[in-house]
């Protein structure tokens, strides 16, 4: 389950379903609403992994602990993970 937010917009689609302060694409929205609903019903991280198309993935270094998977091109959705829930969502592009 989603746990906490840092990106205002990835929540307000998520709660309300107001795509405002995301990404603009239609096909973008779309490939958000679906990771967001798979990342909030997994209780594991193999659950997530399980979609590759996603291409889940954790990050290292100063990262270390979060994980990312892909929205398109550089954007990704980014995540920590403990005890079946998500924390700190965030919408970024770190490349």
């Amino acid at each position: 389950m989603i746990k906490t937010w840092k990106h205002k917009g990835l929540q307000q689609l998520f709660m309300t379903g107001n795509p405002k302060g995301v990404l603009s694409d239609k096909k973008d929205v779309e490939r958000i609403r679906q990771r967001l609903y798979v990342i909030d019903n997994a209780d594991t991280l193999d659950e997530i992994a399980a979609f590759s198309q996603y291409k889940f993935h954790p990050l290292t270094g100063n990262r270390k602990g979060t994980y990312s998977v892909t929205v398109r091109a550089n954007w990704r959705i980014t995540f920590e993970f403990k005890d079946g829930d998500a924390y700190i969502l965030d919408l970024e592009d770190y490349h």
